[in-house]
């Protein structure tokens, strides 16, 4: 059964390719010029890295280790 720790690890390198794959999909049927899609590759990564910080300060783990303090 996939747990949360589980689906959070393999949502990173997922979100993380997302941005890449969507700008290399526009480049290549031509609807938008490069200046369009050139922010859509750190978007992957900014939302990347928002879950990996979501996780540290939100997750059920962190919580009991302030409940523990």
């Amino acid at each position: 059964m996939l747990e949360r720790p589980d689906a959070v690890l393999a949502a990173i390198p997922v979100l993380a390719v997302s941005g890449i794959a969507l700008r290399t999909v526009i480049a290549a049927t031509g609807v938008a010029t490069g200046l369009l899609a050139a922010p859509l590759a750190t978007l992957g990564w900014v939302a990347a890295l928002a879950v990996i910080g979501w996780e540290l300060l939100v997750n059920p783990a962190s919580t009991r280790a302030g409940e523990r303090a």
